[in-house]
């Protein structure tokens, strides 16, 4: 026998799930609106693939009468790591393995030396082999 408790908190589920329905669909519409070229992707890839730097701040607030006076600022920069499985796609996208794998012995040596130059005209010091 059902009583009116139960019957409210069945009705107060279905309609909670039926919000959490009507949310999802409309990020999603949100997300299919906005343009995503595959061009900004792989920037974004890369950009993860590579590591970056981030700064966080934090900023503290006082209560004077009516207005609010900023009291401490910290700013705090972070290194984001490479991350592996950004660095697979990027790879996996562009294809880079099949390229080197039909390259000779000695167009490897010549891409190897083009690019311990861009390290070095970049600042970024590799072991040289």
């Amino acid at each position: 026998m059902l009583t009116i408790g139960m019957v409210v908190s069945i009705f107060i589920d279905n309609l909670e799930e039926m919000l959490l329905r009507k949310k999802i669909k409309q990020r999603k519409e949100k997300f299919n609106d906005k343009d995503i070229s595959s061009e900004s992707f792989k920037q974004a890839l890369c950009k993860k693939a590579l590591g970056f730097c981030v700064d966080e701040i934090t900023e503290e607030y006082v209560s004077d009468d009516d207005s609010l006076k900023l009291t401490k600022r910290k700013i705090v920069s972070k290194q984001v790591p490479p991350d592996v499985s950004a660095i697979k796609t990027l790879l996996e996208i562009s294809n880079f393995s099949d390229d080197v794998s039909n390259m000779t012995d000695e167009e490897l040596l010549k891409e190897k030396e083009r690019l311990l130059l861009l390290l070095k005209e970049e600042g970024v010091e590799g072991r040289e082999e």
